[in-house]
């Protein structure tokens, strides 16, 4: 298993076919959410994944908001209940951190996960808001 930071440009053809491929599974599927999920975002965001034997363990973008704040967004895991996701959300926070030179992150977590956010240091902040007909939070994490 190996954990991969790349920027848009730097995926292999391989890796962007199962980020696709899982973003809609969960996304779409999963969640029965239609919605356009690809975006111009894409192109300039950091893609962090843990990625082993050709498939996706645990996905998520980071990308910049502005000169201080980074998002994340897209966070997924194909294999619950192991770690995953917490191992990308770090590596999600040292790369808005440390690569990208923020001192701010914000999430739009659905309203379900906070707990797994508040894990790593996000805090709830504004009310609970509609995103694609399902209800999330605010949440942040300073330097």
């Amino acid at each position: 298993m190996e954990m991969r930071v790349k920027k848009f440009y730097e995926l292999t053809l391989d890796e962007l076919y199962e980020i696709i491929k899982e973003r809609m599974e969960v996304f779409c599927v999963e969640q029965n959410i239609p919605y356009q999920d690809l975006d111009e975002v894409d192109k300039d965001a950091y893609h962090v994944f843990l990625w082993e034997s050709g498939k996706i363990l645990g996905y998520l973008r980071v990308y910049s908001l502005d000169e201080k704040t980074a998002k994340i967004g897209r966070v997924i895991t194909t294999v619950r209940g192991k770690g995953y996701g917490e191992a990308v959300l770090k590596q999600g926070i040292k790369t808005a951190f440390e690569t990208m030179g923020k001192d701010e992150i914000i999430i739009h977590s659905q309203s379900y996960c906070t707990g797994f956010y508040a894990k790593c240091g996000f805090e709830i902040y504004g009310e609970e808001f509609l995103e694609e007909q399902i209800l999330h939070r605010y949440m942040s994490l300073k330097k």
